[in-house]
């Protein structure tokens, strides 16, 4: 079928009255954006809503690109018409028919017309039946239903015409992307931080993503795939910043230190500690990580109270009461899983013990950390020594190939 517009519907954000102008800015700023690379369509905006003019564009490639807004509920393809009656049942009959090869043996459905413009003859009511009734004569296995149809067909009247739709597509949701701040997320090579990510761009958050990596212990390929995960992120976000961090000094460190079952908490409060240094640095208001409570040693209760004792600032966990199959879920939604099980390992899947602590003492802990006289200057070289790259939607990646290996990976981040 072809279609005249889009119409991309806001989330809950309308609900939040003096913010609701900025929101507003902020997402038809992002779908401008977006609609660069298409010359035909353009944008125009009513109250709650911002309609995209395809202009000759292929709404099936707009749609997939527009899912991604943060802060667009739901984008449904429309057929504009002529606010006549005649010429509204002509297109709503034709509209129809397109979808005739969906009906089965009995199709339930309705017509849903919302007069806007009060100056056109025929009430909404009375619209309905017009509309209805030539259809219900030719398409035999229709039958009305009111309260929950198969098809609902919605005929929006309106001075400048008359809007035609029946799909209401889901589309990202949340907060537009920026409008609530900005924090640091712990990015490593496994399934859970990026899916963090992705959660906290939803909730309006602009992030910047922090991966350490531990060379020559890791590959070059451990790096590219990190890389590779934050372009995936980049395509939701337009654009993302990598500060890739190198942590091969502190981890060996640790690994000297002769305490196996803390290396992780120790690894974990250090990271914590340079990416509070990097957030301080970029204006970022707080951290988030990819923990899910009980998941892996360092996500247990006790765990995650010592290694956030490490930071003053505020650790957001936005998977922390997921299941593991719930972020895989979502993860092969956003498309980063097929990333996630490449089998290429970073610093945080290295030098693991056999019986990590579940229960660290964060008094011990302390007194640890307290007899590494060089640790501050190492934290503080690791982030004089952090590349920074920005990643932008629509890159090709960095690595092909199928995956192998895959196995499921868990986070430390």
């Amino acid at each position: 079928m072809n279609y005249d517009m889009l119409l991309l519907r806001f989330g809950e954000f309308m609900l939040k009255g003096k913010n609701r102008a900025r929101f507003e800015k902020t997402i038809i700023t992002q779908v401008k954006a977006l609609l660069k690379p298409y010359p035909g369509a353009s944008l125009r905006k009513e109250y709650g809503r911002v309609y995209v003019d395809l202009g000759g564009e292929s709404h099936t490639q707009l749609i997939p690109v527009l899912k991604r807004v943060f802060g667009v509920a739901s984008i449904s393809p429309v057929k504009v018409t002529p606010s006549e009656i005649e010429e509204i049942v002509q297109t709503a009959v034709a509209f129809m028919d397109e979808r005739a090869q969906e009906f089965g043996e009995v199709t339930t459905f309705k017509v849903n017309a919302r007069r806007v413009w009060k100056v056109f003859p025929h009430s909404s009511h009375e619209t309905n039946h017009l509309v209805g009734s030539p259809i219900l004569r030719k398409f035999q296995q229709l039958k009305v239903d009111v309260r929950d149809p198969d098809i609902e067909l919605r005929v929006e009247i309106r001075e400048q015409g008359t809007y035609i739709f029946s799909e209401v597509i889901p589309a990202a949701g949340g907060f537009p992307l920026g409008t609530n701040g900005r924090a640091m997320v712990l990015l490593s090579g496994g399934i859970d931080s990026p899916v963090a990510a992705w959660s906290s761009m939803r909730r309006g958050l602009e992030v910047e993503c922090v991966h350490f990596y531990s060379y020559p212990f890791t590959s070059q390929r451990a790096k590219e795939k990190v890389i590779d995960l934050a372009r995936a992120l980049a395509d939701h976000a337009g654009s993302i910043k990598l500060h890739l961090v190198p942590f091969t000094e502190i981890q060996t460190a640790f690994t000297q230190l002769g305490q196996d079952n803390l290396i992780i908490t120790l690894m974990r409060r250090s990271m914590l500690r340079i990416a509070t240094k990097l957030a301080e640095r970029e204006r970022a208001l707080a951290l988030i990580t990819g923990d899910s409570l009980g998941q892996v040693a360092s996500q247990t209760l006790p765990s995650m109270n010592v290694i956030g004792r490490a930071t003053d600032l505020p650790l957001l966990r936005p998977l922390v009461m997921m299941d593991k199959q719930e972020i895989v879920s979502l993860s092969k939604q956003i498309g980063t899983y097929d990333i996630s099980i490449l089998p290429y390992e970073d610093c945080c899947t290295l030098f693991v013990p056999k019986s990590p602590s579940t229960n660290p003492n964060l008094r011990i802990v302390d007194k640890i950390e307290a007899t590494m006289s060089h640790l501050p200057e190492w934290l503080d070289q690791a982030v004089e020594q952090t590349e920074t790259i920005t990643l932008y939607a629509g890159e090709a990646s960095v690595l092909t190939g199928q995956p192998e290996n895959s196995e499921m990976k868990d986070d430390w981040f």
